[in-house]
């Protein structure tokens, strides 16, 4: 029986549980279908948000990669690296190499304020920040000095959370975290003293989740204040949603019992303070040659539960502004893109053509799917589904609840044996273009780099190669 050759772009958590997907379902169908799975990535490292987007001192969330690491470590998982779709090869390329390519890109850029002052030097997207304190080697190690005594990070999401726990804690507690040491030696050197973390609606409408939540509120030596008023449920909120809320959405009221804890303490004089305010909007950023200021407006709900800005402005003296209030997918050169729900258009995982039908052999998962929603295991899910249709398209196999499928039973390829030996059909190309892509045993090199980085700084089990150059040199591509 044929061997079916599946190319799945992003080594995320989407990727990953995608190449998961494909092996055991395959595996399920009556006859079991052999199939091989290529693992793309344009960074040369595997497990995408896990590894450059989760907060250095969370590790529980981080223990996750072990989990993906035996996705890739499946006979029949194959992990190229350093390869960017678009730059390196084509669509067309994987197209006509596989059977079937599953994108799963994730969303890599924060949405904008929109707001006057915004590109100023300071104001950065919290993306850019989280990059860099894990260790992205698109971002240049010294791309942050810290030296605002003020901050303010814009948006009450888990990952203002971890931007706002990052700038608060003590930077001593991430020694022995994987935190680069450029980066760790940036943070013992940062001289922000107070951080501002604002929302533009209540405690109620707030996206964290209460155990983020909570950790803030349990660093060493930090003051956590709420705006005056601004944790009282029905102030800004004439509608009596919010109170409803904190009453019957066991979310929202664990969150507000944390918050309202937080509005009865009284400072006590920590060495730095973390400030959380809430109906406030960002109306424009001060400075001239960087950030001197941030005005915001105040905003309520008005009596259709529509927010709105009331006209009273305050200014925070802050010198750094951290964009958080979204993410957004990119394009993805020659696939179908909605530049309105910026993801891929998409039925069950189908890549949908200008038409609306389905296009032959191109599937979707992860937030280019469905958009920035869910937890990291909402992805498995998800892959779940865009499996299922692909298989049922290629091998034939039952579909959702029994529904019409497009192209059941298609298959491209000349029939080949079904052995371990099976060379990934992507390599000629990346052969003729004189490309080295890194393979799983390139990244065990770069791995152990770490482990002795670590070993000879004192500093825990890891510390992340500070740059791409030092990636490269540790698995030979330099």
């Amino acid at each position: 029986m044929q061997t079916l050759h599946v190319a799945v772009v992003g080594s995320g958590p989407a990727g990953l549980y995608t190449a998961e997907a494909l092996i055991k379902q395959a595996a399920a169908l009556d006859p079991p279908r052999d199939i091989r799975v290529d693992v793309l990535d344009r960074l040369p490292t595997p497990y995408g948000l896990v590894r450059y987007g989760v907060a250095p001192d969370h590790k529980s969330i981080k223990s996750i990669a072990e989990y993906l690491r035996n996705v890739l470590e499946h006979d029949h998982v194959n992990f190229v690296g350093g390869v960017h779709l678009g730059d390196d090869v084509t669509r067309a390329d994987l197209l006509d190499a596989y059977d079937a390519v599953v994108y799963a890109t994730g969303a890599m850029r924060d949405r904008q304020l929109g707001i006057p002052g915004e590109d100023l030097p300071g104001s950065v997207a919290a993306t850019d920040f989280v990059n860099w304190y894990c260790g992205h080697p698109d971002v240049d190690p010294a791309a942050f000095s810290l030296d605002a005594e003020s901050v303010a990070v814009i948006g009450v999401g888990n990952v203002a959370v971890d931007v706002a726990r990052i700038l608060a804690r003590n930077p001593e507690e991430l020694r022995e975290t994987d935190v680069s040491q450029p980066v760790l030696e940036a943070l013992q050197a940062s001289k922000v003293r107070e951080v501002h973390m604002i929302g533009r609606r209540g405690p109620a409408q707030a996206k964290f989740t209460t155990k983020e939540l909570r950790e803030l509120g349990e660093l060493p030596g930090v003051d956590v204040v709420v705006g005056d008023g601004e944790a009282d449920l029905d102030a800004f909120d004439p509608t009596g949603e919010s109170a409803r809320l904190a009453e019957t959405d066991r979310h929202v009221r664990g969150n507000y019992t944390v918050i309202s804890e937080w509005a009865r303490r009284t400072p006590v004089g920590g060495a730095r303070r973390l400030i959380v305010r809430f109906w406030l909007r960002p109306v424009e950023i001060h400075g001239r040659n960087g950030v001197e200021g941030l005005t915001l407006e105040r905003t309520r709900l008005d009596e259709s539960g529509r927010l709105t800005g009331t006209g009273e402005l305050e200014t925070l003296d802050v010198q750094m502004v951290l964009r958080s209030v979204g993410y957004q997918s990119v394009p993805l050169l020659g696939v179908p893109f909605d530049e309105r729900s910026f993801t891929v258009p998409n039925e069950a995982g189908r890549v949908l053509g200008p038409d609306g039908a389905p296009l032959p052999g191109e599937y979707v998962a992860g937030w280019l799917k469905r958009g920035p929603t869910g937890v990291i295991g909402t992805n498995k899910s998800d892959a779940a589904e865009t499996v299922r249709s692909l298989l049922a398209d290629l091998a034939g196999g039952p579909g959702p609840d029994d529904v019409p499928l497009p192209r059941a039973g298609l298959l491209r390829l000349p029939a080949t044996a079904a052995t371990d030996a099976i060379e990934s059909p992507l390599y000629p190309v990346l052969a003729e273009r004189g490309l080295r892509h890194v393979s799983y045993a390139d990244w065990l090199k770069i791995e152990n780099a770490e482990k002795e980085l670590a070993t000879r700084l004192g500093r825990g089990a890891r510390v992340k190669l500070a740059s791409r150059e030092e990636i490269h040199k540790a698995c030979g591509l330099s």
